[in-house]
């Protein structure tokens, strides 16, 4: 599949505009005031740099799986756990959870003044191209999920990690990252945090199933791999 020059023409194509957007981001973006945390404070710019990140690793295994004529590798295992357990979910939480709140309230997570300092492009490569690059990718390569208990288990893991940073953050500094948990009473914040939760979760089990629509493959859903294969037949 890898060596299929598709395939790495696409992740190439992705790959360069994810590094000229994080680029753009972190040279030309000047933000009014830096506080604490500083822009590693949002989870658009986690998703922005892991993102590039991803399809620097996938035009890395393309190469090399073109090269060597075999796309079975430790690279190619880990892209494919993390395709699965972060890069998946977080780009469709990022996408419709932002574009969500944007339709309720701009101003809980994308306030109007951000217009004038980040350009139209750039706010569409962080919080919508991601989504589409994702589906053309999954079309076009086979990602082998892992158990759901382990990928659910790391995709948990991650959104937690990024909640601990903002909590700190909010204990730390005073400051609540987003707007939207500024507003909200305690419980309503750990209520709103554990549905993320469910949301990553759900996500996670939408892309492991997708992934097996597409490719006409069952799922892991335990830790072993099923047996597929039809008994062979006894001759007489």
């Amino acid at each position: 599949m890898h060596d299929n020059p598709l395939v790495l023409g696409v992740h190439l194509l992705i790959y360069v505009i994810q590094c000229f957007a994080t680029w753009y981001y972190w040279s030309l973006v000047e933000m009014a005031s830096m506080t604490y945390g500083g822009r590693w404070k949002y989870f658009t710019i986690w998703c922005l740099c892991l993102q590039t990140i991803y399809f620097g690793l996938c035009v890395l295994n393309d190469v090399i799986s073109a090269v060597r004529k075999d796309n079975k590798s430790k690279l190619k295992s880990f892209i494919d756990g993390f395709h699965a357990s972060i890069i998946w979910p977080l780009g469709s939480f990022v996408v419709i959870s932002f574009w969500s709140l944007y339709a309720i309230n701009r101003e809980l997570v994308y306030p109007k003044y951000l217009d004038e300092i980040i350009p139209l492009w750039l706010n569409h490569v962080m919080h919508t191209t991601v989504l589409p690059f994702l589906l053309i990718e999954k079309f076009l390569v086979y990602h082998q999920y892992p158990s759901r208990t382990r990928g659910l288990f790391f995709a948990v893991c991650f959104s937690a990690a990024y909640q601990v940073w903002i909590f700190w953050i909010a204990y730390h500094a005073n400051i609540w990252v987003y707007p939207v948990l500024r507003v909200l009473e305690w419980p309503a914040r750990i209520g709103f945090l554990a549905i993320c939760w469910f949301v990553m979760g759900l996500f996670y089990i939408t892309g492991e199933k997708l992934t097996a629509y597409i490719w006409n493959k069952e799922p892991r859903t335990t830790g072993t791999k099923k047996d597929t294969r039809k008994p062979a037949k006894k001759i007489h």
